[in-house]
């Protein structure tokens, strides 16, 4: 399970946008809301809740960053609990073991009442989407009409990675915060220091995560090591052994299964597009298996696919295109 962002205190997602935002702090001209923009992975909903912290009282921690603060600080704890009085998440619901589609407008009604009341505990009462984009046209509407009338005392940040999609009414009224992808030498600098990883794991790791370091971090957890070592196997090696996808395609059942399936999935897709450019002209049949596997676990929901009888097509084709290859 990868860790959530309200609890990451040692990441610095952006040294410039907390330079900006601290800036704006300092010299009593906060925007009362930041449009926190970029590609997904890149550590906005992070940023979002360091800058929550300091607003909401958080001892500054500088050796943890401009925005630093200790996770023993007891906004910290609060925070991390999800208890803050003074905070509002407005992200997704899960019920039932699946996660909604968008946010209701139900629960972006609850930023009027939020707003209208003073801070209980701190200088602010902040609220966070995560993220925007997933507002349905209705809650859209009505966030909007928060930011017609800004709250004081308020800030919003709306997280957001394709900000084009927005209304243009909400975009005009947010102040715009920009994240750009990490450096590769960057990402592996970050696992190096946050996991066991280093050397050419690291390097390899960092290169796959296309500068995101939130999916730098998840690609390096134990079991998705084990899933990218177990596919780049399968590919770069002989015929798969039938008790090994067996046993493999047992552990598919429930939530956690399905969160397996999807990320070996992922890497075994990740596996075949490295064969096919290594290919270069010669690499139409590795092209097409990649586009195939891409496009099997939302094939798997939409038809209710056995997902241990996809794994066993999936490896077919495999078998296949490696025979073809010659």
């Amino acid at each position: 399970m990868s860790e959530h962002p309200r609890d990451r205190f040692d990441l610095v997602p952006s040294m410039e946008a907390e330079t900006a935002f601290l800036d704006a702090l300092e010299r009593g001209r906060l925007h009362h809301a930041w449009m926190v923009c970029g590609p997904e992975g890149l550590g906005k909903a992070t940023f979002a809740y360091r800058a929550a912290r300091r607003l909401l009282g958080a001892a500054p921690d500088p050796s943890r960053g401009p925005l630093g603060a200790r996770p023993s600080d007891p906004v910290s704890q609060l925070i991390s609990a999800q208890s803050h009085p003074d905070l509002l998440v407005l992200e997704r619901l899960v019920e039932g073991g699946k996660t909604k589609k968008s946010i209701s407008v139900d629960q972006a009604r609850d930023l009027p009442e939020f707003f209208s009341k003073t801070p209980s505990r701190a200088a602010y009462r902040v609220a966070i989407i995560d993220a925007a984009d997933d507002l349905n046209l209705n809650a859209a509407n009505a966030l909007l009409k928060v930011l017609e009338e800004p709250p004081e005392r308020g800030v919003l940040f709306l997280v957001t990675h394709a900000p084009g999609r927005l209304l243009a009414t909400i975009r005009s009224r947010c102040r715009r915060l920009t994240f750009q992808p990490w450096t590769e030498a960057a990402v592996a600098t970050l696992l190096e220091r946050q996991t066991e990883l280093e050397g050419d794991e690291s390097e390899r790791i960092a290169g796959m995560a296309r500068g995101s370091p939130g999916a730098a971090l998840l690609l390096a957890t134990a079991a998705n090591l084990e899933l990218d070592r177990l596919a780049r196997r399968w590919v770069d090696e002989g015929p798969v052994d039938r008790a090994e996808q067996v046993s493999i395609a047992d552990g598919f059942r429930g939530a956690e299964g399905q969160a397996r399936f999807e990320a070996l999935l992922d890497r075994l897709a990740a596996a075949v597009k490295a064969r096919s450019l290594a290919q270069g002209g010669q690499g139409a049949a590795w092209a097409d298996l990649w586009t195939r596997l891409t496009e099997a676990p939302e094939r798997a929901v939409a038809i209710n696919l056995d997902k241990g009888d996809l794994l066993a097509g999936a490896l077919a084709d495999l078998a296949r295109v490696k025979r073809m290859a010659g």
